[in-house]
């Protein structure tokens, strides 16, 4: 939506301050469905930092990060994520708080890790506001599916090695029949498979891809918590990369990256200064154990409520 003259806009004002909700008679707040890509702040859209900070309340879930959250008021900040008990948070809840929140007049912010729309639930969450009349914007993110290989050093597309790429959830909705997902026509395709949330389910589909004739040899990496503090990453082969996973003790939210690009990573890794970026030590030699699993599903996670890039 472009900016006007009459303050409706969503474009930043004089002095940087955040525009007002949209003038209405009722005076229901407006919600933004938010992309805080990967969790790296230096990261976060110009936009989306603004948002966050203009914001009345924040629904929120664990991808975004530590760094990110940890920078939002506890008192302005809803956990939408896993629940006390480790229950998860229904998506109805989100979808309904949402409305609440909007008809008492809030700004709220919806944030979510990578980008809203690319397995995030973002659409589902914009169909359910405009039947409730509520109005929204939609704030794009980087996605985890691009930035977290291209931080471990493996770009998702190479003119030597990949003229494709396709980004796949590894945790479909539970409710389903059947899968959505063609692993035979993946396998076919020569380009890179980017999975999210596919750490728990990474032996069925390296299996179904060597059923659907990929070669075993096929360079695989899993890249855990992409640009956050402790980003981990592990490599292997498709026949090798679920060992590797058990050694290395990867753990949500992290990605798979299918395909030779994967292998490229290892001739520049030794010049990659991305924080992390280095081999991982497996789960035994660590110092110290990893802090709680992302929460959510989206950019990169395997649980069963809506995060973002990634549900």
């Amino acid at each position: 939506m472009s900016e006007g003259d009459d303050g409706t806009g969503t474009g930043p004002r004089a002095g940087g301050d955040e525009p007002p909700t949209r003038g209405r008679e009722d005076a229901v707040g407006t919600v933004f469905l938010v992309g805080s890509g990967p969790g790296d702040p230096d990261l976060l859209t110009v936009k989306a930092k603004r948002l966050i900070e203009s914001a009345d309340v924040v629904l929120h879930d664990k991808l975004p990060g530590p760094e990110i959250l940890g920078e939002i008021p506890e008192a302005k900040r809803e956990d939408v994520g896993k629940r006390a008990g480790g229950e998860w948070t229904p998506q109805e809840y989100t979808n309904r708080r949402m409305v609440e929140l909007a008809e008492a007049g809030n700004r709220v912010v919806r944030l979510k890790g990578g980008d809203p729309f690319v397995f995030g639930r973002g659409g589902e969450e914009a169909e359910h506001l405009a039947e409730a009349g509520i109005p929204f914007e939609v704030v794009p993110g980087v996605t985890s599916a691009i930035a977290g290989p291209a931080v471990a050093g493996i770009p998702v597309t190479h003119r030597d090695h990949a003229s494709s790429v396709s980004f796949v959830t590894g945790h479909e909705d539970p409710t389903k029949e059947e899968s959505a997902v063609d692993w035979d026509a993946l396998a076919a395709t020569g380009g890179t498979i980017v999975v999210l949330m596919g750490v728990g389910k990474l032996p069925a589909y390296t299996a179904e891809l060597r059923d659907a004739g990929l070669d075993g040899d096929t360079p695989v990496a899993l890249v855990e918590r992409a640009t956050w503090p402790d980003m981990r990453v592990a490599a292997g082969t498709l026949d090798t990369i679920v060992e590797a996973r058990d050694e290395a003790g990867i753990e949500p939210p992290a990605i798979t990256v299918i395909g030779d690009v994967a292998a490229t990573r290892d001739r520049v890794v030794t010049f990659l200064e991305n924080a992390g970026s280095a081999p991982v030590r497996s789960a035994s030699e660590d110092d110290a154990p990893a802090e709680e699993s992302a929460s959510t599903e989206g950019d990169g996670d395997d649980a069963p409520t809506g995060g973002g890039d990634e549900t």
